[in-house]
């Protein structure tokens, strides 16, 4: 089975962000639940906030952004139709193959549609509600996986653009990090060089 990160690794950029910004389109004045966010983002990546932290903050205003828009289906449409360019060039979809993102559902569902992709782990917003569920972020996703897939289960492949997903990529038989549109062997953790 091979697993994937999508942002950065077969996406070209992070697909949440340009999300964002091409939604600033529909409601210029949403322009103001970015700055929290990010703040939050650089903190926990700076080690100094929790991932905890970094979910509270998301969840505090992915509600009132989504609610603000009258179709989100329509947006998310139109901005696949805009971005499938950036889907990067040494990625060709397998439909066995498994995304496991911190991207939210609510666009990570029509590009999985248009790859010809079935699975997808990632964060979840509640369609009904448009409340936060689950980010699927660091070592969540290999609990995630584990979920969707049983506990014995093992990724055959995995490949990232970031050591964030440092869980995923000990936990996989063969791992790979992806720089640009190069793929280079992950060297696991006291494994010989």
């Amino acid at each position: 089975m091979r697993v994937l990160d999508f942002d950065n690794t077969i996406y070209d950029g992070e697909s949440p962000l340009d999300f964002y910004l091409f939604s600033l389109r529909y409601r210029p004045s949403n322009l103001r639940y970015i700055t929290p966010v990010i703040k939050n983002l650089v903190r926990y990546q700076r080690s100094r906030s929790s991932r905890e932290d970094m979910e509270r903050a998301i969840r505090r205003y992915v509600h009132g952004y989504l609610t603000s828009f009258d179709d989100i289906p329509a947006m998310v449409n139109a901005f696949w139709d805009t971005h499938m360019h950036k889907i990067k060039t040494w990625y060709m979809p397998r439909p066995d193959d498994v995304i496991i993102t911190a991207s939210f559902n609510y666009t990570m569902d029509e590009i999985c549609r248009r790859l010809g992709i079935d699975t997808c782990i990632c964060s979840t917003i509640d369609y009904d509600t448009l409340e936060l569920k689950h980010l699927n972020f660091g070592e969540n996703k290999v609990r995630a996986f584990k979920a969707a897939f049983g506990d014995d289960a093992v990724p055959d492949e995995f490949y990232t653009d970031n050591l964030v997903d440092r869980p995923m990529l000990e936990y996989a038989r063969a791992s790979y990090l992806i720089k640009g549109n190069r793929v280079v062997p992950y060297q696991k953790v006291g494994t010989a060089q």
